[in-house]
């Protein structure tokens, strides 16, 4: 897919963080990018920032979906690349002990809901949308091409932690339907790929003592830090612009394997 003023992206979590970066990315090539998120102050300042469009969206609540895809496409036409960075990772054991009183406190079932709601589900709401509409889309090239879908993972998806259990079993459905849905969607000429990203620099470091971010970046192999968000935005830009990537879940994690803690 060769991107220029002619794409139209609809980028889920794009306030912030790897979703912001991509819209960026998108927008400096001339793609005319829709900001899907619930930070209306920020993903309003990014998308004018970037000569985009914002639109408040609840990623699990499928009014809110079909609405903002509706804004989207009657302002930009129908969408041709939809990147999920939508996302939440509250940490919760399966079961924990109380430290003064030894009673045992069951993972909130509610919270796993909600996790696995946003995460996946919300994930599977936007790929639907998307693909419903760029199956109708006029082909991009030669080789039929008409849309791409890239989801973001972890990869807590393969080595998920303690604590992890809800966000790792968000992010291994999400890995694990790419293939499926790209299967679904290969002779509509869209391709599905997902991107499991390791210890990224995002908001969330931010909030953290230098002295825990440090170790955090030595645990990484080689490069030994944090991975950037310009370096995910590289490789969906490389994933939109590289035909043959299809089906496609790829590990961005300088090499790093996560311990159990």
């Amino acid at each position: 897919m060769k991107l220029d003023d002619t794409i139209t992206a609809i980028v889920t979590g794009g306030a912030s963080g790897l979703g912001e970066t991509t819209a960026r990315r998108l927008a400096s090539h001339g793609v005319k990018v829709t900001i899907f998120d619930l930070n209306e102050e920020r993903g309003a300042a990014v998308a004018a920032d970037i000569g985009g469009r914002f639109e408040s969206v609840d990623v699990t609540d499928i009014e809110s979906v079909e609405t903002g895809f509706t804004a989207a496409r009657a302002a930009h036409g129908p969408a041709r690349i939809l990147v999920n960075c939508a996302g939440i990772a509250p940490p919760m054991k399966t079961v924990s002990r109380h430290r003064e009183t030894g009673d045992v406190r069951m993972h909130d079932l509610a919270l796993f809901a909600k996790i696995i709601a946003i995460n996946l589900t919300g994930t599977f709401n936007c790929i639907a949308y998307a693909a419903a509409e760029m199956v109708d889309c006029e082909p991009l090239n030669a080789d039929g091409e008409k849309g791409l879908i890239i989801n973001t993972a972890s990869v807590a998806a393969e080595d998920g932690q303690i604590g992890q259990v809800a966000y790792a079993a968000s992010k291994g459905g999400v890995k694990s339907l790419t293939l499926p849905v790209a299967r679904d969607l290969a002779r509509e000429g869209v391709r599905v790929n997902t991107i499991l990203p390791g210890l990224f620099h995002t908001p969330l470091f931010d909030a953290l003592p230098p002295a825990a971010v440090e170790s955090l970046s030595a645990s990484v192999p080689f490069p030994s830090r944090l991975g950037l968000p310009d370096e995910y935005a590289a490789l969906a830009i490389h994933m939109a612009e590289n035909a043959m990537l299809n089906a496609a879940t790829i590990r961005l994690d300088g090499a790093i394997r996560l311990a159990p803690k």
